[in-house]
């Protein structure tokens, strides 16, 4: 059983991985075919979008359409993780001494005062965003796990079809990044991004084999584990793609910037060429 594994990184991070989904399928191998699709935060976005009925090169095209484009998404105010939001979590970093879940539990109170004062995005508004980034707004055939963590346990959740749980409201979950958008109810608990737990949560891949990981931001601080982390415990056979000096060149400084969107998808796709072999060797 084969995985595709996509990590998280703001709205950069749909473009480059959608770029470099559709680089390595004009090569030759089409990774949405995957037998499990794992999304956390920007991956749920592209994991509900590839294995939906619209074709990729459809969604690459999309990703390439400049802010303000008529059949782009309208754009919200420009969102930054700036330098309070980073300091608050690395004070959370501190106190949840290596326990990820500690972790989770920090940044979710957090994350619920700073909505509840009015200081993220409403709820209604943040659907709306994502609503227009969506292709469906339904489960699909495919195995799709959508990540996100609960925030007043700091456990992860995991959810996928037939768990009573709507898409829309899974992916809203998985990318309710703390301070900046507002976390999501769910059948009487608050969730917030999957990425507080793992930026990719790779481990979730447990029984496939081949993985591969598309992770704009494959890193290991406090208690996130990257996915080489996860993946080399399990022991499976895995390629980890993270964006090369071009991509994160063009992916620049904020994450969350419409303006980087279409660089970012351009150079996903260029950087496939150098994965090319590897994934076709891999994938099979």
């Amino acid at each position: 059983m084969k995985a595709l594994v996509l990590g998280g990184g703001g709205i950069t991070g749909i473009a480059w991985e959608t770029g470099l989904l559709a680089g390595l399928a004009d090569a030759g191998t089409d990774l949405s075919t995957a037998d499990r699709v794992i999304g956390t935060s920007a991956g749920s976005i592209v994991g509900s979008q590839i294995t939906s009925d619209t074709p990729l090169d459809e969604l690459y095209r999309r990703q390439l359409l400049e802010p303000g484009h008529p059949d782009g998404p309208t754009e919200a105010a420009l969102a930054r993780i700036g330098p309070l939001v980073l300091a608050t979590y690395g004070v959370a970093v501190l106190r949840a001494r290596g326990d990820a879940e500690a972790f989770g539990r920090l940044l979710g109170h957090r994350a619920q005062r700073a909505s509840a004062r009015g200081r993220t995005p409403s709820v209604p508004e943040r659907y709306d965003q994502v609503r227009q980034r969506l292709t469906t707004t339904e489960w699909p055939a495919q195995d799709l796990v959508v990540t996100a963590v609960d925030a007043d346990s700091g456990a992860l959740a995991a959810f996928r079809a037939g768990a009573g749980v709507g898409l829309e409201d899974a992916v809203n979950a998985s990318c309710a990044v703390p301070c900046v958008y507002p976390p999501i109810a769910i059948g009487g608990r608050t969730y917030i991004d999957g990425g507080l737990r793992s930026g990719a949560n790779a481990d979730l891949a447990e029984g496939c084999d081949p993985v591969i990981v598309l992770s704009p931001l494959d890193r290991s601080v406090g208690p996130l584990r990257s996915a080489r982390q996860q993946l080399d415990e399990l022991g499976v056979p895995h390629l980890v793609i993270t964006p090369d000096d071009a991509a994160r060149a063009a992916i620049g400084k904020n994450v969350l910037d419409p303006a980087a969107r279409p660089g970012s998808a351009r150079a996903g796709h260029a950087q496939a060429a150098a994965y090319a072999a590897r994934v076709r060797e891999l994938w099979g």
